[in-house]
């Protein structure tokens, strides 16, 4: 059965850090692509990051340069380091694999 939890969200200044953790089981980790999606307020959600097994990564242009996804094999872990965070990165974000979703984790960022 797969399983996804993220933490680490939390409410941060406009300029901040956070890193978003998702710990997964239930599948072969280290052979999947992994991605992170965020909903905003009212809003669809969208892609923000994604990482392959071997590790090739892309991001939505709005977070280059920001925000790097990276992974521990090890643990089955997907990080989402996030940097220099502004008000519209706001939103749930969501660990991913397949079609399968984590429970989200709320970021906040304040102006």
């Amino acid at each position: 059965q797969v399983r996804l939890v993220e933490s680490g969200g939390g409410l941060v200044q406009a300029g901040g850090s956070l890193r978003l953790s998702c710990a997964a089981s239930g599948f072969s980790f280290r052979f999947a692509t992994m991605g992170w999606y965020r909903q905003a307020p009212g809003k669809q959600r969208d892609m923000v990051a994604t990482i392959t097994g071997l590790g090739a990564t892309r991001y939505v242009d709005s977070v280059k340069g920001r925000f790097t996804i990276s992974r521990d094999n090890t643990y089955n872990l997907v990080y989402l380091q996030m940097n220099a965070l502004k008000p519209e990165d706001t939103g749930v974000y969501y660990c991913t694999f397949a079609d399968h979703w984590g429970q989200g984790t709320q970021v906040t960022v304040s102006s």
